[in-house]
């Protein structure tokens, strides 16, 4: 199955649009820490886990590397402080393997710009060494866990990308 962070169920879904509206701004770090583990307790106790229970394999767009890059890199809070909130929030569900789509910050924007179909958020209209700290975050992460990550250049066509993600994940659980 599917999912997206923040969000996946009616009241994450809440906290997704306060988060990622500009009166968001008002949040620090910390704050937004906890306002995403909020969202991804729901998440996990309404989705994820009955999904595993089932059986299901689940794959969820943003999760808990993303508050531990944006939060706790990136904003300051610290990785060890946001870690402890997500293990409170989360419980035993933390990512059996995490697909870092890496891009280069600057062709990752002028994408985003380019996308009509969806409204940049707040954190998409940040400047760009913004993003190259998020960036440098996420690859600090992938090179202290290289055991749970697989980094795939999202730099490549699409269809590249998704059979190169996809490949590492048949290879890494013998699909």
């Amino acid at each position: 199955m599917r999912t997206r962070e923040p969000g996946g169920v009616p009241l994450a879904e809440k906290i997704r649009a306060l988060l990622l509206d500009e009166a968001g701004e008002a949040f620090d770090a910390g704050a937004e820490a906890l306002l995403f583990a909020a969202a991804r307790r729901l998440h996990v106790r309404e989705i994820i886990a009955p999904a595993l229970a089932a059986g299901r394999f689940v794959l969820v767009d943003r999760y808990i590397d993303s508050s531990l890059v944006y939060q706790g890199l990136v904003g300051g809070a610290g990785v060890e402080a946001v870690r402890a909130i997500n293990a409170f929030a989360v419980g035993d569900y933390f990512p059996a393997v995490t697909v870092l789509l890496d891009l280069d910050p600057d062709e990752a924007l002028r994408r985003l710009a380019a996308d009509r179909r969806r409204a940049a958020s707040r954190f998409d209209r940040r400047p760009p060494a913004f993003h190259r700290r998020v960036r440098d975050g996420y690859l600090r992460l992938a090179r202290e866990a290289p055991e749970r990550f697989i980094v795939v250049d999202a730099g490549a066509p699409l269809e590249a990308v998704v059979e190169a993600a996809f490949s590492a994940l048949r290879a890494r659980y013998g699909l």
